[in-house]
This record gives structure tokens, sequence and C-alpha cells, in this order.
């Protein structure tokens, strides 16, 4: 099949370092076609604009049934989204339909993507948004399918202290989420199965169920890690009202209370997220989105 990959995708695959992204987007037309073929599906169109991270296509099985067929670079750890989707299921989650390939690309069932929880008012989307997360959260699968929070966060602080040379004003912002995190790794209250990347806009329509989780970064640690990324959904309105800290606070504390997680930690791998968020889209460029990042980040 000869297209050209969504701008979206290329343009984001620019703002991280290669690891191979270049090449993988220069073959990802003949990946597409040679993992349609394995699985017995034809391609009816990609997913425009897409994500950031991956080439998603419509796709018709065999029995004519819709599903889409998802790939990614390496770098964005397609392996581990394939053991977490196969443990979870479909609970909470969208369903896998090829758990026994591993080739690097996912056959999953078709969503509505026009429609995640994210066109919902905000009071709405927050509740189903976490009522989602919450099924997410199941022990860990056995085995080493994914990496941990210290691991992660620890790889993140590297490149957070990295980046203070460059943009010395963010380095109070940053002392402040790196002591967050040293004191939040230390003793983790839980250990489970976590999305990585939750937000809004990750929770789609389904048939099967109302709303279904996509695009996990599967990681393995405590709730408040994955529920602070939700905290700043749709920061961008936070920022431009004039109770955005006050509604930030009420945020952390109705979240909070409503996924019996812990304030102090919520609010504290809110900071660091945050922090982490917006140094790194400085670093890329995004100036006005790290900008808005930080701000928010000052709020906590």
């Amino acid at each position: 099949m000869a297209f050209e990959p969504p701008t979206r995708l290329v343009n984001a695959l620019g703002e991280v370092r290669d690891d191979g992204a270049s090449a993988w987007l220069g073959r990802v037309g003949a990946l597409l076609d040679d993992a349609a073929a394995r699985r017995e599906v034809s391609v009816e169109r990609v997913h425009v604009p897409g994500g950031r991270s991956s080439l998603v296509a419509h796709v018709r099985r065999a029995d004519g049934s819709p599903a889409v067929l998802k790939l990614a670079p390496e770098r964005f750890r397609p392996e581990a989204e394939r053991a977490a989707l196969t443990h979870w299921d479909g609970f909470g989650a969208v369903r896998l339909l090829d758990p026994g390939v591993n080739d690097g690309a996912l056959l999953l069932e078709r969503l509505h993507p026009e429609v995640s929880v994210r066109t919902l008012p905000e009071a709405k989307a927050l509740l189903e948004a976490a009522g989602t997360l919450r099924r997410l959260w199941v022990d860990p699968p056995a085995g080493r399918n994914c990496e941990t929070v210290p691991e992660r966060t620890g790889r993140q602080a590297v490149a957070m202290r990295a980046s203070v040379e460059s943009f010395p004003d963010v380095a109070p912002l940053v002392d402040a989420a790196l002591e967050a995190r040293d004191e939040l790794v230390a003793a983790p209250p839980e250990l489970r199965l976590l999305h990585g990347t939750f937000r809004q806009s990750k929770v789609l329509q389904g048939e099967r169920m109302p709303w279904l989780a996509v695009g996990p970064d599967p990681v393995v640690g405590e709730c408040a890690f994955d529920l602070a990324r939700l905290v700043r959904d749709r920061v961008e309105d936070l920022i431009g009202s004039p109770s955005g800290p006050a509604i930030t606070r009420r945020r952390v504390k109705r979240l909070a209370e409503s996924l019996e997680v812990d304030q102090a930690r919520l609010r504290g791998w809110t900071l660091f997220r945050a922090v982490e968020s917006g140094v790194r889209a400085l670093r890329v460029g995004r100036e006005r989105d790290g900008e808005n990042l930080l701000e928010f980040a000052g709020w906590l």
C-alpha cells in the first residue's frame, strides 16, 4: 500500500532522538502490508491525523468485521503494550485480536476514534475517565513485561537535570519535582499495572462497553502515578481561567477521594509529571506547551 505517513506522526518522531525512527518511517508502508497479510486483513485507510507515536489503519478481517492495525517504532515499546492488553483482556481497555503474534504490530477491535470522553462536559469527562482508569489497575502480569515507575522516572530525571543548563529558569521547579520523586519512589503503597500515559483523549467510545482505554505505555507502580496525568487534562483551559489554581486543587482532591488515592502522593506525582513534560516540551521547541505545563506545575 503506497501512502505518505500522517504529518502528525512525522513531526512527532522528529522531536525525539532518532533510535531508528527515520528508517521505520521509510519502510512503514511495507511493514503495514506485511502485518496485514500475516493477519489476513484488508487495509481500508490510514487513520488521519492519527497519533504521535504510531500508525493506525482501519482494516477488515476475513469475516468482514472491522478492526484496526497499529504499528509503532520499537522505541515506543509495542510489545509492552501487547503484554498489557493481553493481561487486561478487554476489561477497561481495547481488546487485542491477535494475541499470538509478536511482530511489533497490534490488531485491535475498532472503536470510535472521533468520540473520546474529552468530547463530554468536563465534569462528566473526568468521571468517565476515572471510572475507566480504575478498571485498569490490576495486579501486574507474572514475568518482566514492562518497566517500573522508578525506572521510567529515573530516566526522565536524568534528562530533566541535563535540561537545566539550557533553561536555567526552570531549575527551582525541577529541584522541587525531583525531590518529590525521590520521596515517592522510596515507599510506594501498592504495585499495579498502570496505563502509563492516561488522559481523556485515550478513552474512546466502544460497542461492547461505552468507554475503553487505548494507547497504553504500561508501567508497574502506584496508582497515583497514573492518575497524575489526568489531573492536568485540558491544561490550556486551566491556564486561561482566573480560577485555574483553585480548580486544580479541587481536582486533585476530588480525584484522590473518588479513586481512594493519597492526596499528597497524587499532588507530588502531578508536580513531577507536569515539570517533566514541560521541560521536555521546551527541549524540543514546543515553547507554549512547555510554559503552560510549568505554570500549571507552579500551582502545585
